[in-house]
């Protein structure tokens, strides 16, 4: 891709290009035509896909590692699902998989503003199809120890203010990584899917003791339905949305009136 695209805006018509077609010959110019499958369907099928895989195999490795100390096997396995479905299905829908990182991204000019809602819901309807699966692949005592893979590590309200500062800060943290390492021209890298998933592996290695490093509240939400756990599950909504509202607004502050744009190739 070149300065002025960007992955996670692939629903812009394209502009207009110059072909040479040899010596002697007239130099004309072309538009790209993207259908409204290619601009609306297409990418929200990449979301909900993606996302399902995702969560899949979040809540598996929550499941199983029930009854083991610590959170290395969940982290590694959040970020590794995470960074594999971004470099697979990133170049069809930007590869949020995320309410939260989709709201920055959007915020920060990388996402058309009708795109915001009909992603939202494909990550949830992801998350449901992810955490159902999880649960059909897990045996019923594994299942019912961890909660369906919910998000069950608070138990008293006081501790609500550390889990959603938690949430909030890990959010921020990730959503920046996505909005300048995959989005914007001038700081974006091919490492990306790898940035992106080793931030979700090092935010819950540090704070999943605080409130279990969700960062993500389709990942609440899909387990919270099939498990039917909606304990606290309102933090990991609200924490995430604000994280994310702080990033888009660094973002631009930082990068100013700088816009990044798409000419689908």
């Amino acid at each position: 891709m070149s300065v002025k695209e960007s992955k996670t805006e692939l629903f812009t018509v394209a502009g207009t290009d110059t072909v040479d077609s040899g010596p002697g010959s007239e130099v004309f110019n072309s538009r790209k035509i993207v259908t409204t499958f290619e601009r609306y369907i297409q990418p929200c099928l990449a979301e909900v896909v993606g996302c399902a895989l995702f969560i899949f195999v979040g809540c598996g490795s929550v499941i199983e590692n029930a009854d083991v100390p610590g959170s290395i096997q969940p982290a590694l396995a959040h970020g590794l699902a995470l960074a594999i479905v971004i470099a697979v299905l990133g170049e069809i829908s930007g590869g949020h998989f995320n309410p939260a990182v989709s709201v920055s991204v959007c915020i920060s000019g990388g996402l058309e503003v009708i795109l915001l809602g009909p992603y939202i819901l494909s990550q949830m309807v992801g998350g449901m199809i992810g955490a159902g699966l999880a649960k059909a692949a897990s045996s019923i005592i594994s299942y019912a120890s961890a909660a369906g893979g919910a998000f069950n590590m608070v138990k008293t309200s006081g501790a609500i203010g550390s889990a959603t500062v938690a949430e909030m800060v890990m959010t921020l943290f990730l959503s920046l990584v996505v909005c300048m390492g995959a989005v914007n021209g001038r700081t974006r890298t091919p490492l990306a899917p790898l940035c992106i998933g080793l931030t979700v592996t090092a935010n819950i290695l540090a704070g999943g003791s605080a409130s279990g490093g969700c960062m993500n509240p389709a990942r609440a939400f899909g387990p919270a339905v099939v498990a039917n756990y909606w304990e606290y599950h309102w933090i990991y909504w609200v924490g995430p949305v604000a994280g994310a509202l702080i990033t888009g607004s660094l973002v631009r502050l930082l990068l100013g009136d700088q816009k990044t744009r798409l000419v689908l190739k």
